[in-house]
């Protein structure tokens, strides 16, 4: 089965002119610590209600059915550190990604409040609780606004919220708030609660998502998986991958790496293995020369600890748009989540290749997220 699902993910992914083999991801992990939401960003939240526009792949019940499958072997080549120590709590984003693909400096976080937050009474639910699944972060929402700043301080006000931060989003087409919650209250009845706003459009938790854990590289990989480079090429290609931090001194590396930008900067990097083997897979140089020999990689740092949020993911994400990629590989899995559904079908829209890992939990498995969307390989 490994074999055959190998030379399946090869023949897709060589069809849009490069082999991007992405790392195995797991499924959230149901007894992540409470340190390592903290380090998160503080962004994290899931739902099983966020299928308005999510664009589920069909048969996301089962793995069966032509999803992409890589060997254990190819895990080999992506080690992860155990997440042991969860980094600090980061400052969270506020602003825009940087344009032209340099690496991203430390954005102004969002201006404290003045005062306590005055936890609203009186609110009724537009509709019923949320039902919120899977890994997030327990005090926080993602929310799309149609209006600008003093609206979203609005809407804070009028439900009791923090305004952690916000920006404007290429792929959402809106401005993107992570509101705080300060009083305790449980996602699902925030998310209920400010549907009642027209001017919230889209109202999501902030899912955590989860790179695989690996134990360490193998150097008969690239026989193993029996593609020849001299056929393959990815000859001046963009190709974006969002993942851990690289190591871009790195023999492999030299040449490759075009732009880099990190989306959660305040956290400090700790590891560059996982990263820095996916980009080498793709495009390295050398010894163990990629399956896209040529290809420019713009990277985007957003994993610590084999973790990140959806907040920080989306950041990585509308920078990749910025960079004017061909193709974005997502070497993770979370849970389904409207935003990144959207995001990822207005990438597809633009023109752009998104290659999502399905999961490693076998053909019996459900699809992972983002790969059970219809807009990703």
């Amino acid at each position: 089965m490994a074999a055959k699902a190998v030379i399946l993910h090869a023949a897709i992914l060589a069809a849009a002119a490069f082999v991007a083999a992405p790392a195995f991801a797991q499924t959230n992990d149901p007894n992540l610590s409470q340190k390592q939401v903290d380090c998160l960003n503080r962004t994290t939240a899931a739902g099983a209600d966020c299928d308005k526009n999510g664009g589920d792949k069909p048969g996301t019940g089962s793995a069966a059915g032509g999803a992409v499958f890589l060997p254990a072997l190819i895990v080999d080549l992506f080690p992860n550190p155990p997440a042991s120590a969860a980094p600090p709590t980061p400052t969270q984003l506020n602003g825009s990604p940087p344009p032209g693909g340099s690496a991203s400096t430390p954005a102004t976080p969002a201006p404290a409040p003045t005062g306590p937050v005055t936890p609203p009474t009186g609110l009724n639910l537009a509709a019923p609780p949320r039902a919120v699944t899977g890994e997030f972060v327990p005090d926080e929402v993602l929310v799309t606004v149609a209006g600008d700043a003093a609206a979203v301080q609005q809407i804070a006000n009028a439900f009791g919220l923090q305004v952690r931060s916000e920006r404007q989003s290429r792929l959402l087409g809106n401005t993107l708030v992570r509101f705080g919650i300060p009083d305790g209250r449980p996602v699902g009845v925030v998310l209920a609660q400010l549907a009642a706003d027209g001017r919230t459009l889209r109202r999501e938790p902030n899912h955590i998502y989860s790179l695989q854990q690996a134990a360490g590289i193998v150097n008969y990989a690239f026989e193993r998986i029996a593609l020849d480079s001299k056929q393959a090429s990815g000859e001046n290609v963009r190709v974006a991958v969002i993942d851990t931090g690289i190591d871009d001194t790195n023999p492999a590396l030299k040449g490759v790496i075009a732009a880099q930008y990190d989306a959660m900067p305040n956290v400090p990097i700790e590891k560059r293995d996982h990263g820095t083997s996916v980009d080498g897979l793709i495009a390295g140089v050398g010894a163990l020369e990629g399956m896209a020999p040529g290809a420019r990689i713009y990277h985007a740092r957003a994993f610590e600890g084999g973790k990140s949020t959806m907040h920080v993911i989306l950041a990585a994400l509308d920078w990749a748009a910025e960079q004017d990629v061909r193709i974005i590989n997502m070497s993770f899995v979370g849970p389904k989540n409207d935003l990144l559904g959207i995001a990822c079908r207005n990438a597809r829209a633009l023109g752009m290749v998104l290659v999502a890992a399905a999961g490693n939990n076998g053909p019996k498995a459900p699809y992972g997220y983002p790969a059970a969307a219809t807009s990703t390989m």
